[in-house]
């Protein structure tokens, strides 16, 4: 490890047989070549991506042999036009036939759960199963820009409906099988499927859960729904009988196993998938992303920024509500072994997914940040216990990534291992911040800025905004990207649209984080701009509080709001506890001191409560703003969005509150 001058601590840097192995390089002599240019470095290569945007997108249309007809040009009507910039307008592209370009007998997808069960399959057999279940929605009357919704845990099943339902130019929907009924209802309700696709239950925890109830009270409620396709995972003989709108998966495949489907060619701008905000604020935004604009975007981050080759195999833990499912499954096209896990990440053990990572040779893991940090504070050490020998990636997203367990990666994990912290959003169904194979991990930073992508940090305080580097603000995207949705559904005039992005700053990209740019091009986090703290005008960033807090052994998770108090806001921070440890006045000011001694004593909070869980969302990120609304006496619009609303009553009437 060093340590600059700035003092951020550089952990690892890629040696140089890895800097000339890496896409990235390769990517650059491309570039270099086609368009006479001497790129040297990173700096450069992301300044040619942002200053000449058509020849950059077309550059990695060509790298990544992407499959379509038509003519690249033009590539972009008008680059600075947010929304509604036109890309590729003059190509017919169809995704599952760039997802299914192998047809060998290498592994495509391995699904994994709780139990020993273990299901492979390969290219060519993903390629009949696709074609046969193309088949089958076919017969049910599926046809191109229709709706499928899949209720389904992540397994092997659910890649091939989404591969499928795209195959047909039709559009895929999905969120996680622990959804209740209403949260499903909110959710595929308003895009009125077709079809819905669905499984007997799934695990977690073990336990096993059905899912047929729930689905039934989603066919009553939704009309348009005409069948439910029900794949038998838990069972191999569910009894259909009395369900009129329901077929058999396995059977269908059985019954179309020789059919051939031809690809349906659409425009790069045609609807593929339909994803939804968290809903903690309400009903669910539906928002609609593209064909060519989640291809084009997932491959830039698939092959250049995390290094993906055809003999890799990726796991990233995530259920198929959460945009990394889709992101993970593009990987299908690079001709990588995709690893999917149906389950708890801690049970049987916390250890299971390093589990997972040693026994599929797993070379690229991703997770999200609070797993990472939930495996330090159980002691697991993988160095120890794990042969990690095919590890060279770890992704990590869905919060801020703590300085804490950047050490606890090269520490107890692998020192020889590129720790990508990433960021962006299920509203461009990729990231704005990303991992790269050239440049040096530093403690505490997200790596780069992703090509292609005119990401600043501005000051929107000031008219015009000002442009920052190193100083905080809001994270901003000023030029537009191929990943902007097409849209949001039912919003005809495109007043949701604006106003989720664009309100603020016009014809700007503002993504709702607190961000700031550092001396080496990289990126930190500071939280979402929504949970902001302001005492006494000063703004705070919770990832701040966050990152000092949880340094400490007693304490598991912690969330900060802002409570308005005395004409002004004082920060309330909230703890969970190891069991068995109790907040005494002891432990309280230990909170406070280590908070201070890094941060300000603007950032120590004015109370500290014990409680004995948090609530997050479906896709496990903590939810600072209903907290904020249940202390100060408000509705929390939609609990059906929580994976534990329970945990919300925690936080009603407390009496340290009230003085």
């Amino acid at each position: 490890m060093t340590t600059p001058s700035n003092g951020k601590t550089m952990l690892w840097q890629a040696s140089d047989d890895r800097i000339q192995q890496a896409n990235m390089t390769r990517f650059m002599r491309f570039v270099n070549e086609r368009h006479l240019l001497a790129i040297e470095d990173y700096a450069q290569l992301h300044a040619f991506s942002i200053e000449r945007s058509e020849d950059f997108w077309s550059a990695v249309w060509e790298f990544c042999g992407i499959r379509a007809s038509g003519e690249l040009q033009p590539v972009v009507d008008d680059p600075y036009k947010m929304p509604n910039a036109r890309w590729f307008a003059n190509v017919r592209i169809n995704f599952a036939q760039n997802l299914l370009r192998f047809k060998d007998d290498r592994i495509a997808l391995v699904g994994r759960d709780e139990t020993e069960h273990r299901k492979q399959i390969t290219y060519h057999d993903l390629h009949q199963y696709v074609q046969a279940a193309a088949a089958k929605l076919k017969a049910l009357g599926v046809q191109p820009g229709d709706r499928v919704a899949a209720f389904m845990p992540n397994i092997p099943e659910t890649a091939i409906v989404m591969l499928a339902t795209a195959t047909l130019g039709a559009v895929f929907s999905s969120c996680s099988p622990d959804f209740g009924a209403s949260g499903l209802i909110d959710r595929f309700g308003q895009i009125t499927p077709k079809v819905l696709v669905c499984t007997d239950g799934y695990r977690y925890g073990g336990k096993v859960f059905s899912s047929l109830e729930k689905v039934q009270a989603a066919v009553a409620a939704i009309h348009s729904i005409e069948h439910v396709l029900v794949v038998e995972y838990l069972e191999s003989n569910v009894d259909l009988q009395a369900w009129p709108k329901a077929h058999s998966y396995a059977g269908a495949l059985e019954n179309h196993a020789h059919d051939s489907v031809p690809y349906h060619m659409g425009s790069f701008a045609d609807p593929l998938y339909i994803m939804y905000s968290s809903g903690t604020t309400g009903v669910p935004k539906c928002i609609v992303h593209s064909v060519g604009g989640t291809l084009i975007q997932h491959l830039k981050e698939l092959v250049l920024h995390t290094d993906l080759k055809r003999e890799d195999h990726l796991l990233y833990y995530t259920t198929c509500g959460w945009m990394m499912w889709n992101w993970m499954i593009s990987a299908l096209a690079v001709g990588s072994t995709i690893v999917v896990f149906d389950g708890s990440p801690s049970h049987p053990s916390p250890q299971i997914l390093w589990d997972l990572v040693e026994s599929e040779r797993v070379s690229v893991f991703g997770t999200s940040a609070k797993w990472i940090a939930a495996s330090e504070k159980a002691g697991v050490v993988p160095r120890e216990t794990h042969r990690l020998l095919a590890l060279r990636t770890i992704l990590s997203t869905g919060s801020p990534l703590a300085d804490e367990s950047f050490d606890y990666i090269y520490r107890d994990v692998k020192d020889r291992v590129l720790l990508s912290s990433i960021s962006g959003g299920t509203d461009l169904i990729s990231c704005f911040a990303l991992g790269n194979p050239l440049l040096p991990v530093y403690r505490g930073e997200l790596q780069c800025l992703g090509l292609g992508m005119k990401v600043e940090v501005l000051d929107d305080s000031e008219t015009p905004p000002r442009s920052l580097r190193q100083a905080k603000g809001e994270l901003s995207c000023t030029k537009a990207f191929p990943s902007m949705p097409i849209g949001f559904w039912n919003d005809a005039d495109g007043s949701k649209y604006h106003h989720a992005y664009f309100a603020k700053i016009p014809n700007v990209w503002c993504h709702g984080d607190h961000a700031e740019i550092t001396a080496h091009g990289g990126l930190i986090i500071y939280g979402r701009s929504d949970a902001t703290l302001n005492p006494g005008g000063v703004r705070i960033g919770t990832a701040e509080i966050y990152r000092q807090v949880e340094k400490l052994e007693q304490v598991l998770e912690s969330l900060a709001v802002g409570q308005n108090w005395d004409n002004d806001v004082r920060v309330v921070l909230f703890v969970r506890l190891r069991e068995g440890v109790v907040l005494d006045a002891t432990l309280t000011q230990l909170i406070k001191s280590t908070i201070r001694k890094d941060t300000t004593p603007r950032h120590v909070p004015s109370i500290i409560v014990q409680v004995p869980d948090l609530p997050r969302t479906r896709s496990g990120k903590l939810t600072e703003l209903a907290v904020r609304q249940v202390i100060h006496g408000e509705a929390v619009k939609n609990t059906e969005a929580l994976a534990n609303p329970e945990s919300l009553r925690h936080f009603a009437n407390l009496p340290e509150l009230s003085a």
